[in-house]
């Protein structure tokens, strides 16, 4: 079953929700809602990774995060912390966080795979090349689903090798990460490759820019219904989870998937 993953910003300049949730306890209460929605766990950041965002300092990160990590991991929920950085995944590990969602998969900190070894958190390892300032740039491939899949593979060999067991591993192609988008289209109808590696895989589709080109220069808050078909495919080739912003719709979308293919099962890799 397709898991959903709901998305907590905790900071001033997200792209789609933006300072929505500074406040601690409007963020607490927007988790439970979500919680409420249909979301399995929530995804806490304190550091946006907009396209062209600057980075944040790590006392920020840390002020932004814990607080809110501890409250909801108090409450026996699920917490997955979104951070390129060691120090926050461990104090956030400390603070009862289950899952380390780092979008530079262990690339960007180097002590992030020894810390995540020596803890029992899961980790989401997803496919980057640069920092958010200056990704796109870095968006060539010869043939995307390989070089992505190839790339991908290399930093969980590293994951691995740093003591992180397989199957807290969780792979995630970047969409949106380094990629135009006609890249995203293509990694998407390819989920079947990531899947058969045989790792559990996690697709972060909500919002993004590719859906807003794709339905004529939409606002983000307008994609919702975008992000609810690509979760719908998703579904229907079996990933573990979508990360979204609109935890009902996404959870509306993986119901109908699952009913279709209990009557007629997908035929995966098509």
């Amino acid at each position: 079953m397709t898991l959903v993953m709901g998305i907590l910003n905790v900071t001033p300049d997200s792209f789609s929700d933006g300072g929505s949730y500074v406040d601690a306890e409007v963020a607490i209460g927007h988790a439970r809602r979500m919680l409420s929605a249909g979301a399995s766990m929530i995804d806490v950041g304190g550091e946006s990774t907009r396209p062209g965002s600057a980075r944040v300092g790590l006392e920020e990160e840390l002020r932004r995060v814990v607080p809110i990590v501890s409250a909801l991991s108090a409450d026996g929920i699920t917490v997955s912390v979104d951070t390129m950085r060691a120090t926050v995944a461990a104090a956030a590990i400390d603070a009862g966080a289950r899952i380390i969602n780092d979008v530079s998969g262990g690339l960007a900190d180097p002590d992030m795979l020894g810390v995540v070894a020596q803890s029992s958190a899961d980790f989401v390892l997803m496919h980057w090349r640069d920092h958010s300032a200056r990704f796109q740039s870095t968006a060539q491939y010869d043939d995307v689903v390989a070089d992505v899949l190839r790339e991908l593979l290399a930093q969980r060999d590293k994951a691995l090798g740093a003591g992180i067991p397989g199957e807290r591993i969780i792979l995630d192609p970047g969409l949106g990460f380094s990629k135009t988008w006609d890249h995203n289209w293509t990694l998407l109808r390819h989920l079947d490759r990531f899947q058969g590696i045989g790792h559990r895989v996690l697709v972060g589709a909500s919002r993004k820019a590719f859906l807003g080109e794709l339905l004529g220069g939409r606002e983000p808050l307008g994609r919702d219904g975008a992000t609810a078909a690509v979760s719908f495919w998703s579904a229907l080739h079996g990933v573990w989870a979508v990360r979204t912003h609109d935890v009902s719709g996404q959870a509306d979308a993986i119901a109908v998937a699952r009913r279709l293919d209990r009557e007629a099962p997908f035929a995966r890799g098509v």
